[in-house]
């Protein structure tokens, strides 16, 4: 035997002329709670990155104030090693010149003791030739 699918009720049964009053009222209802729900969930998470587009910018305020701070420490810092710099420079500059000067002296001395021989040489080649020790020798110049 084949089995019958039970009547349809008349109260269940699709209406065959829907009508457009409760039709357009199901779709405001149908729009409005679409809108409800995609509207709550957006500002949910629009109000989310906001909050932390907010936290993010305090964090990033306090790392440009530390940074603010760190830049400032590593100037003085910087200051003071150019310090240590230029005071270096300038003493190795003194080294230079007292160099400098101590050769400049020497040569000074070399061109002095080479005019005093020279000076003894013929002050001994006129006594010589003068004939003999008149007091004025080798003695007087040393």
């Amino acid at each position: 035997m084949a089995a019958t699918a039970p009547p349809i009720a008349p109260s269940t049964a699709i209406p065959t002329s829907p009508d457009p009053r409760q039709t357009a009222e199901a779709r405001e209802a149908f729009t409005a709670s679409l809108l409800s729900a995609g509207t709550s969930t957006v500002q949910s998470d629009l109000q989310n990155r906001a909050t932390d587009l907010h936290a993010n910018a305090a964090a990033i305020d306090r790392q440009e104030q530390e940074l603010l701070k760190q830049t400032k420490n590593l100037g003085k810092e910087s200051d003071k090693w150019q310090k240590v710099l230029d005071d270096g420079a300038r003493g190795v500059k003194e080294t230079g010149d007292v160099q400098n000067w101590a050769e400049m002296l020497e040569r000074d001395l070399c061109v002095l003791e080479d005019t005093m021989a020279m000076v003894e040489e013929g002050a001994e080649a006129k006594h010589v030739a003068a004939g003999g020790n008149d007091g004025l020798g080798e003695e007087k110049w040393r």
